[in-house]
C-alpha cells in the first residue's frame, strides 16, 4: 500500500507539475531540464576538462521567441491551442548596472539582460545543489526493490526514468518557484472570464470595480443632476 502511494507520488504528481510548467511556457521546461543535463555532464567530465557550458546563451536564444515564453492558451475562434502573446517583462531586454567590483574585471559598466536570466540563476543553483538528491532517492527506490535500473531502454544507462530521476524533483521546484515569484494577475485571462459571465454578473463586477476606483481617487464620482 505504501509503495503504491510512493509510486503514484513520483509518477502522477510530478508528471502533473511538469505539464503545468509547460503550460506556463516552453522555456520553464527547457531551461530547468537543460540545467540538470548540463550539471550531469559537467560532473562527468570535470576531471578531464575545466570549463563551463554557456547555458545562459541558451536561455537568451529561447527568450527571443514567443513559442517558448508564452503560456499555452485555448483560442475559441480557431478551436486550437496557441502560444502567441505580448512577452512579459521577464522576456524583455533591460539594462543593468554592473557592480563596481566587477566593472574593473569585466570592463563593462552596464549589461543588457533578460530578467528571466536572473531567475535562471536560482534554477541552475537548485539543479546543481539539490537536484542530484532526486537521483539519490531513485537509487534508494531501486535498492529497495533490489534492481539496478528501472529498465534497459538505453544500453548501459537504464531506462528513460533513470535519465529523468533528477527532473522530477526539479519540476516540483520550478512549479513552486513560478507560483511564488513569477505568476501574477493576468488581465487578459480576467477579461476573458468576465466576458463569459451573464450580463447581470458583468454589471455587478463593473459597479464594484467602479466603486473601488472612486474610493482610490482614480476615477471622479459621476455627477447626477
Amino acid at each position: 500500500f505504501a509503495w503504491t502511494h510512493v509510486t503514484l507520488l513520483i509518477t502522477v504528481t510530478q508528471s502533473h507539475l511538469v505539464i503545468q510548467n509547460l503550460f506556463e511556457g516552453m522555456i520553464w521546461f527547457l531551461v530547468p531540464i537543460s540545467s540538470v543535463i548540463c550539471n550531469d555532464i559537467a560532473a562527468y567530465i570535470f576531471g578531464f576538462f575545466f570549463g563551463r557550458t554557456p547555458l545562459i546563451k541558451f536561455s537568451y536564444f529561447l527568450a527571443q521567441h514567443q513559442y517558448f515564453v508564452c503560456p499555452v492558451e485555448y483560442n475559441s475562434e480557431t478551436n486550437r491551442f496557441v502560444t502567441e502573446c505580448e512577452p512579459s517583462e521577464l522576456f524583455q531586454l533591460k539594462k543593468y548596472s554592473v557592480p563596481l567590483l566587477l566593472q574593473a574585471v569585466l570592463g563593462w559598466e552596464t549589461v543588457n539582460m533578460y530578467p528571466f536570466q536572473m531567475h535562471s540563476i536560482a534554477l541552475s543553483t537548485f539543479a546543481s545543489l539539490i537536484g542530484p538528491f532526486g537521483g539519490f532517492f531513485a537509487s534508494g527506490f531501486k535498492r529497495a526493490f533490489k534492481i539496478k535500473d528501472f529498465a534497459d531502454t538505453i544500453p548501459g544507462h537504464g531506462g528513460i526514468m533513470d535519465r529523468f530521476d533528477c527532473q522530477y524533483l526539479m519540476a516540483t521546484f520550478v512549479h513552486v518557484y513560478i507560483t511564488s515569484f513569477i505568476r501574477g494577475p493576468n488581465p487578459s485571462k480576467v477579461l476573458k472570464q468576465l466576458l463569459v459571465l451573464q450580463p447581470e454578473q458583468q454589471l455587478n463586477v463593473y459597479r464594484t470595480l467602479k466603486s473601488h476606483l472612486v474610493e482610490k481617487g482614480i476615477l471622479q464620482p459621476s455627477l447626477r443632476g
